[in-house]
């Protein structure tokens, strides 16, 4: 009976099937970023500190991480917050698209 029931808490914790992201916003946002530095990009959508995860995917129960990244050199760009960029953690454009302009924010695309 105990092996039923870490199987379900991890489960549960950990689904096999991951949530899909949200759209957390539909603009990029700009962040100064440090060479060397690195940093965890929110790709659920669910954190509060948008571009960068704050462990809401964790306490969602998305079954999704964030994507670790270490800045190639010190300046500003542009990170995505619609999560639909093809070139994750920065932002491509996407977010002008018909599909994340009709989207709500915080549902998935």
């Amino acid at each position: 009976y105990q092996r039923r029931d870490i199987s379900s808490w991890l489960a549960r914790w950990f689904p096999k099937t991951p949530a899909k992201s949200v759209v957390a916003l539909k603009t990029p946002i700009k962040v100064d970023l440090v060479a060397g530095k690195t940093y965890r990009w929110c790709v659920c959508g669910r954190s509060k500190k948008q571009p960068f995860c704050d462990g809401s995917h964790f306490f969602q129960h998305t079954g999704l991480s964030p994507l670790k990244f270490k800045a190639q050199k010190t300046g500003t760009v542009a990170l995505c917050t619609c999560k639909a960029t093809q070139r994750p953690p920065y932002c491509d454009g996407t977010h002008r698209s018909e599909q994340v302009q009709k989207a709500e924010v915080g549902s998935p695309l």
